[in-house]
């Protein structure tokens, strides 16, 4: 009997194929990749050497070790917003990667029928998201694919979101007091901006990877 990961692979694969088509349909560049290592791959294919490089808040992007590779390969200006150690610091390079050639995130869901959809606290990885960079790489695991809208949207609230809270321990939000989003108005909100893309303006501007491994939240 096939295991959790063999299954999941094989089903992947056969939704990637009208779920590309539906990326597709709304003018996103699409690529499925069966691996991490795929994934890892291809993402690097579609940066140009030489080019600027900025990123959002990311589990999936370290996970398949993109931050590193390109860090280790030295080809990019990278607009690290990893090394500033002060808020400011770190603030001004988020600002600075809205004009990046390229820039890397996930996505917390991505529906059937090809729409993304995004939490975010500060704004700066869905402003770059929906206008500012010249190219935008989405990579998201097979396990963030939803039926449909209103299971994405629950999907990042519900879900990642109160793991973000977790992981970056944000202090005074309710979801990671509770393990829940508690639809707050906490200074320090994760969901302060909600976004749904359901259409890549700039021909194929927006690529997304998608990965046949569960990865990220």
């Amino acid at each position: 009997m096939a295991n959790f990961n063999e299954v999941f692979s094989v089903r992947s694969e056969r939704l990637s194929v009208s779920l590309i088509a539906a990326l597709e349909s709304r003018h996103f560049e699409a690529y499925y990749c069966p691996t991490k290592t795929d994934a890892l791959n291809k993402a690097l294919s579609l940066i140009a050497p030489k080019t600027s490089v900025c990123w959002g808040g990311s589990e999936t992007i370290g996970e398949i070790g993109l931050i590193d590779e390109l860090r280790k390969r030295d080809q990019n200006v990278l607009l690290d917003v990893d090394k500033p150690n002060s808020k400011e610091e770190r603030e001004q390079v988020k600002r600075n990667g809205f004009f990046a050639d390229n820039f890397l995130m996930s996505s917390n869901a991505i529906t059937e029928d090809g729409q993304l959809v995004n939490v975010d606290g500060f704004g700066n990885r869905v402003a770059s998201l929906i206008f500012g960079p010249k190219s935008v790489i989405v990579v998201a695991g097979m396990n963030k694919v939803c039926a449909d809208l209103e299971s994405a949207i629950s999907r990042a609230r519900h879900y990642a979101a109160p793991l973000n809270s977790t992981r970056l321990e944000i202090q005074g939000t309710p979801c990671m007091a509770t393990g829940k989003c508690c639809d707050c108005k906490s200074p320090n909100c994760i969901c302060a901006q909600i976004v749904i893309t359901r259409f890549c303006k700039g021909d194929r501007r927006i690529k997304v990877i998608l990965v046949g491994q569960s990865l990220g939240y």
